[in-house]
């Protein structure tokens, strides 16, 4: 939600976090904040500031020297945003510094309780309790401070303090909220995102839950709140800091739009056995007998991730024959689940570290079911937690909403159905039929893409909308919600999406030349019962816009995709709705790639 950067060494450091903080503002960006330590000054200097990382880099002085600093990005929970209410946090002394991503659950009752014993706070925020805790202890070493201070808190947090009584060191706690490492020579670095460490180092430490670490300038220690040493080894991103440029587009978003036929390459390469006509995933630590024994699949995401997961559920049920479906992992463990021993559960999320999926992924392990992880983070707490999974290989994302990492991520499901339904029930000329689709996937994308300029043409009339509603059915379903998602997500027009078969039972009572609809109508066995509804839209006066695979006599406008195998359609389908969603965003001079509210890794409830 929020984004952490901090650094210990020789070099001058409030430029080299100002530039982490800048690749980190998609993880929010209301407001923001600095603090450097400097040995000379006995005490800590902080800058913070209202808005995005260019109004912090606006108000930070010529002479800001220091060689330790953190730094911070807010999403904001607790209290509204401003200059105060920015991070890092500082104890009156101005000795002690915090910086926060999470959310404490008895913030309410630690503050009551340090209030009685004369503590003024300066802010509405749950993260200053911390840093009051962590001034007020007593303990000899900063590390012992800081893990009084996390024991008494409950909720979530990723956090990095500083001390003026100890100005050789860094110390960080995870709990919930990513806390990643960047070990480089004779200098050592944290993020809560890999983004802001790849332009200095590729090698990266990733804490645990429940772990700690020290940084010093040419060394590190990591160790457990109760204080056992843990010898964590540091891994090598695959990733490049060139990864994280725009690359000539204009925004991130229409890069990652544009990058799709590569990346579906990517999540495909090395996969595929022609000579069995099936799928090798590595991954899953999945035997086939194991895999024969699934009696059912359920799928936990949530917001896009959840989407990709009501198609990989059609997709696992048609091909290999298991009852499937999708739930948003937000709802799951409220409702006391039944788990059960039979059920195969997947746990979706692009950072894989969201963390309504992640504390389903504890629960379902706390009450023994087998669990998989589909994510784009190699290393993230979902994809250490999970029994196995399929990493999508969708590359760094950094616009706030998805785009490649949905396609991707639809695309690992129908890997993952095709090695499901090889095992089981899908025939060999079945299995060639569907890997032939998938290979034709990167051109026809490119194809669509090809056609942005019709789109964008589309996109300048429907910008004068209030509303939109889209619909589709079955495999067609899922794609409307998603573009229904997107569309309001980065240009604030409200859209609802609803089941074809539905419109007749209550939102034909919308229709109105004054509501477009945007219809999802392949070339399936449906095309019929489809048609009908545009009928029915198109008696009431209303507006269409249809995305199928020929053009439609009953809509206003058509999009032409090509036809690629039933089953993965709504891959294609989905494309030219990004980039709709896209252009009516930039008609209407939103700022696409971090919309109002949104931040791009939800790490608290």
């Amino acid at each position: 939600m929020c984004g952490i950067v901090g650094y210990i060494g020789k070099r001058d450091v409030a430029p080299l976090l100002l530039e982490g903080l800048a690749r980190l503002e998609y993880r929010g960006y209301d407001s923001a904040g600095i603090v450097v330590n400097s040995p000379k000054a006995g005490a800590l200097k902080m800058v913070k500031a209202k808005g995005r990382v260019r109004d912090l880099e606006a108000r930070v002085p010529k002479r800001f020297a220091g060689t330790t600093g953190i730094a911070h990005t807010r999403w904001a929970t607790h209290g509204a945003p401003s200059d105060v209410n920015s991070h890092p946090h500082l104890d009156p002394e101005n000795k002690v510094a915090v910086v926060h991503n999470g959310i404490v659950d008895n913030a309410a009752e630690l503050r009551a309780k340090l209030e009685a014993e004369g503590v003024v706070f300066a802010s509405e925020t749950d993260t200053e309790v911390i840093t009051h805790l962590i001034a007020r202890s007593q303990a000899d070493t900063l590390e012992e401070k800081v893990r009084e201070a996390v024991k008494a808190i409950d909720g979530t947090y990723g956090i990095a303090v500083m001390h003026a009584d100890f100005t050789d060191r860094i110390v960080v706690a995870r709990n919930g909220s990513p806390v990643i490492l960047g070990i480089g020579e004779k200098e050592m670095l944290v993020a809560s995102d890999v983004a802001a460490l790849i332009a200095h180092t590729r090698q990266v430490v990733t804490l645990n839950d429940g772990e700690m670490a020290t940084l010093k300038a040419d060394d590190f220690r990591t160790y457990t709140t109760s204080g056992t040493t843990t010898n964590a080894t540091p891994e090598t991103v695959e990733w490049e800091a060139a990864s994280y440029d725009m690359g000539g587009h204009d925004t991130y978003m229409h890069k990652e739009i544009s990058e799709q036929p590569d990346a579906v390459d990517r999540v495909l390469r090395g996969r595929i056995d022609d000579r069995f006509n099936t799928v090798h995933l590595g991954g899953l630590n999945l035997d086939p007998r194991e895999a024969r024994g699934i009696r059912r699949v359920k799928i936990l995401g949530c917001g896009t991730s959840y989407h990709a997961g009501l198609i990989g559920a059609g997709l696992i049920e048609g091909m290999a024959r298991i009852p499937a479906d999708a739930e948003p992992a937000s709802e799951f463990r409220y409702r006391n689940p039944v788990v059960d021993p039979d059920t195969l559960y997947i746990a979706v999320s692009q950072s894989g570290e969201t963390y309504d999926v992640l504390a389903a992924v504890q629960e379902l392990k706390r009450k023994g079911a087998r669990v998989l992880g589909v994510v784009n983070v190699v290393g993230s707490a979902i994809a250490r937690e999970a029994d196995g999974g399929v990493y999508v290989h969708a590359g760094p994302e950094v616009c706030v909403v998805s785009t490649k990492c949905f396609t991707n991520t639809v695309v690992a499901f129908a890997l993952l159905a095709v090695h499901l339904g090889r095992i089981r029930d899908l025939s060999v000329t079945d299995g060639k039929r569907i890997i032939e689709g998938l290979r034709k996937l990167p051109a026809q994308i490119q194809e669509i893409l090809d056609g942005e300029e019709d789109i964008k043409k589309l996109a300048a009339e429907f910008a004068e909308a209030k509303s939109m509603m889209f619909i589709g059915r079955v495999r067609g379903y899922p794609v409307a919600l998603e573009a229904s998602l997107k569309l309001k997500e980065i240009s604030y027009i409200h859209a609802e999406a609803y089941p074809a078969s539905e419109l007749k039972h209550g939102p034909l009572a919308l229709i109105e030349p004054s509501l477009p609809t945007v219809a999802i109508v392949p070339d399936d066995d449906l095309l019929e019962k489809n048609r009908a509804a545009l009928e029915e839209i198109k008696a009431r006066s209303g507006r269409i816009l249809a995305v199928a695979h020929r053009e439609q006599e009953k809509a206003d406008h058509t999009i032409v995709v090509p036809k690629n195998e039933d089953e993965l359609d709504p891959i294609l389908m989905g494309i030219p709705l990004q980039l709709l969603a896209y252009h009516t965003a930039l008609a209407m001079g939103r700022d696409i790639d971090k919309p109002r509210n949104l931040a791009k890794s939800v790490t608290v409830e």
